[in-house]
């Protein structure tokens, strides 16, 4: 149970990595403040708290990808459309 997991904060890390790369404060903010968010919970034992921790993360996921989305959104809506 430990091993599987392990392997989904691996993924959870690797995808919340993936998406930093567009953050707006920049890739390396967002790395570091990531890497110290791992590290805090690196002594978590228990599995129920590190599900938590996991869907917490998967949430932390869906906001930046809808961040993502509303800066895209955004930045047509200035292209094609006018305030006049």
């Amino acid at each position: 149970m430990a091993s599987s997991l392990r392997g989904e904060v691996l993924n959870l890390y690797k995808n919340l990595l993936y998406l930093g790369r567009e953050y707006p404060e920049g890739a390396d903010y967002f790395r570091s403040r990531l890497k110290a968010a791992f590290l805090k919970n690196k002594d978590v034992k228990d599995p129920e708290k590190i599900k938590q921790l996991i869907a917490r993360g998967e949430f932390v996921i869906k906001e930046l990808e809808a961040l993502y989305f509303l800066r895209k959104y955004r930045a047509m809506k200035q292209r094609y459309y006018s305030d006049d």
